[in-house]
């Protein structure tokens, strides 16, 4: 039975090889049509063809005895994703970056961060060569950005778990910094340590506060343990390596265990199971959106401190049909009691309602910065990071 099991893995293999060179191939197909595309001011998505397209590939599924249903959400997974290229392809052509053959992005962490791993999923199909640089700060990777020392930094902003990211909030409100992309992943943590051991033996547990935050749940189970705040998850795993203790561990992604060579105890360990972050990716201009590209725009507001200013400046989207999709409150520095505003709002600043709703906000308001408007990952799937 071992044999024929090994046997049939085998071909499991060879076809799961050949799926993925059929995807690259793809890629190809699909970096050609968007060239093509941005030569002749193309539009993006055509969604007649589109639907067409998940007709035949249903009619097909049907004939081969597969899963209608799984063959097009397959698909409509890799429609996204072609949008998605064609979508960086054409911000990049329009801001000149197109002949870029390098990029360099600061993160907070160290290689398996969940930042590192973010930054490459934005960025690695894009650029034949991504360099990634660590930093123990948030303020650090912003401020190499603002150096020139880096092309862009990639900040992580709001957790579904855990909830806003106030650090980085207060980096885009005091430096001159702007918000030129985001990237949403799926994280699942994990405990690691250095051997299979029951996890009661445990008796210290290293990550950074957010990942401990979004694991509270699993954390308050453990009453004889004592749980720290480190620099970063990947950090902590490459910690407990080094110090060899096996009652120690730490939670991470299941990319650091492997980079580390530490062992899974406890899979997907967080309160929510879906349990993503939002990362923004900053640089030291603001970019132009093409139209017909999806986005987001973001802005800091700084409201008169009487009754119904705050519901004054909401009202003025509102009555133009613009959606706001986040609305944050945050501490005015040195002015104890003041606060400002952070909005993001779904509408490209070319949009004449968006525009116009942007130079009704500077007259009602005591002041308003944009942040920046940038394409939207939100409709798109989002992958899974551990």
């Amino acid at each position: 039975m071992d044999e024929k099991l090994k046997q049939i893995r085998d071909a499991l293999d060879r076809i799961d090889k050949s799926i993925i060179e059929s995807l690259a191939k793809r890629q190809e197909v699909i970096q050609q049509v968007s060239s093509l595309k941005i030569e002749e001011q193309g539009a993006i998505r055509d969604h007649e063809r589109e639907e067409q397209l998940l007709q035949r590939i249903t009619n097909l599924a049907r004939e081969h005895g597969l899963d209608r249903y799984f063959a097009e959400q397959l698909y409509r997974d890799i429609l996204d994703h072609s949008v998605r290229f064609q979508t960086h392809s054409l911000v990049d052509h329009q801001n000149k970056k197109g002949k870029q053959e390098s990029v360099s992005v600061a993160y907070q962490g160290t290689e398996g961060a969940f930042s590192h791993q973010a930054a490459f999923r934005h960025f690695e199909e894009r650029y034949s060569e991504v360099k990634s640089y660590g930093y123990d700060t948030f303020k650090q990777a912003a401020d190499s950005v603002m150096k020139g020392e880096h092309n862009y930094a990639i900040l992580p902003i709001e957790n579904t778990t855990a909830g806003s990211i106030n650090e980085t909030y207060d980096i885009l409100g005091e430096d001159n910094l702007h918000i030129v992309g985001e990237e949403v992943i799926r994280i699942i943590h994990c405990l690691l340590a250095l051997e299979s051991i029951p996890v009661d033996r445990i008796r210290r547990i290293m990550s950074h506060p957010q990942a401990i935050a979004q694991c509270s749940n699993f954390l308050a189970g453990l009453h004889r343990c004592k749980v720290e705040s480190y620099i970063d998850t990947a950090m902590a795993a490459k910690k407990v390596v080094e110090d060899g203790d096996l009652s120690q561990a730490a939670i991470a992604g299941a990319h650091a265990a492997d980079l580390y060579g530490l062992q899974i105890l406890e899979r997907d360990i967080a309160n929510q199971k879906e349990n993503f972050t939002r990362f923004v990716i900053v640089a030291p201009e603001p970019i132009h959106c093409d139209p017909q590209i999806p986005c987001k725009t973001s802005m800091l507001l700084v409201t008169g401190h009487q009754q119904g200013d705050l519901v004054g400046c909401l009202n003025i989207l509102a009555d133009r049909g613009i959606n706001m999709v986040k609305l944050e409150s945050r501490p005015k520095p040195n002015e104890p009691w003041k606060y400002q505003f952070y909005l993001d709002i779904e509408g490209n600043m070319d949009n004449p309602d968006v525009d116009a709703a942007l130079d009704e906000l500077r007259d009602k308001s005591s002041s308003l910065k944009i942040l920046g408007c940038y394409p939207t990952q939100m409709g798109w799937h989002s992958d899974e990071q551990d």
